[in-house]
């Protein structure tokens, strides 16, 4: 009876495990078999390069402005966002009325299309569009926004940012609400204000809380997309371009399936190693009692 018992836990452990294989395993590998070889989708005949695919990519100047303007959109947009969602979060945490109220408006954009809200904001960023209407009203300058090659990389990372912080702050919050309220209260009576209580009691205990919301955030902005893709396309002048809108661009557009599969793995080698060294670096073990 116990050998059956055990039979059916492996097998229902099994089946996730071989659609995992299949699904995210077997595709990074045949990936990286495309990125050694000269892949024209129309031969048969695909021949061994080695690592020229590679090459050819840091010779590509908007290659590399995609690596630098994903770099700016995680150093930029992670911190922000957490630092937004964290905040709202110890805001929320002192609501005694309509907390459910402030939560829901908060989730609402991270659940809303992100097709549809890229286009609202490209829409009311129009040059002509409501934002330079009301500029033009209080006597400013009229701005390109999305239009302009300093403006728009911002302008995206607003956007992701906004339609991102309900998320991480329900995470904060959940996280704020695990915390025994004991230790502060004692902290209190010890004299503590509240700035020390923060640093020396709240942001420990959330330590797992933030490594999980530092790591979930930088794949996100690492993997920036959709947004670029609906609000600029990549421009103007490619100042938005992303790895993975570079990436979409190489294989759909242009069918360098070779150099757009070695740029996958260049990305998945940058997040599982980032990945990696935050949970690492960020850790923490802190232990009250």
């Amino acid at each position: 009876m116990v050998r059956h018992k055990y039979v059916f836990v492996y097998s229902c452990l099994l089946i996730p495990l071989l659609f995992f294989l299949c699904i995210r395993i077997a595709p990074i590998l045949y990936s990286f078999n495309i990125s050694l070889r000269e892949w024209d989708m129309l031969s048969e005949e695909k021949p061994f390069i080695g690592l020229q695919n590679f090459v050819q990519l840091f010779h590509d100047e908007i290659f590399l402005i995609a690596l630098r303007n994903t770099v700016k959109y995680v150093v930029i947009g992670v911190p922000v966002q957490l630092l937004a969602g964290l905040a709202i979060a110890l805001l929320l945490q002192r609501v005694n009325r309509f907390k459910g109220l402030f939560r829901t408006l908060y989730f609402i954009p991270y659940v809303t299309s992100v097709v549809a809200v890229s286009w609202v904001f490209r829409w009311t960023l129009l040059k002509n569009g409501i934002v330079n209407a009301w500029l033009i009203k209080l006597g400013l300058e009229p701005q390109l926004f999305l239009g302009s090659p300093s403006q728009g990389i911002y302008v995206v990372i607003a956007v992701m940012i906004w339609q991102s912080v309900g998320f991480q702050m329900l995470i904060f919050l959940t996280g704020l609400e695990t915390i025994p309220k004991s230790y502060e209260e004692a902290a209190a009576i010890d004299g503590a204000n509240s700035w020390q209580r923060l640093w020396h009691i709240t942001l420990p205990l959330l330590n797992p809380v933030i490594v999980f919301s530092v790591v979930i955030a930088s794949i996100s902005f690492l993997q920036s997309f959709t947004q670029i893709l609906n609000m600029t396309g990549g421009g103007p002048l490619n100042s938005t371009i992303s790895m993975v809108l570079y990436i979409y661009n190489l294989a759909f557009k242009h069918f360098k399936m070779g150099e757009a599969a070695a740029a996958t793995i260049i990305l998945f080698v940058i997040i599982l190693s980032l990945s990696l060294i935050q949970m690492k670096v960020l850790n923490r073990r802190v232990d009250y009692e």
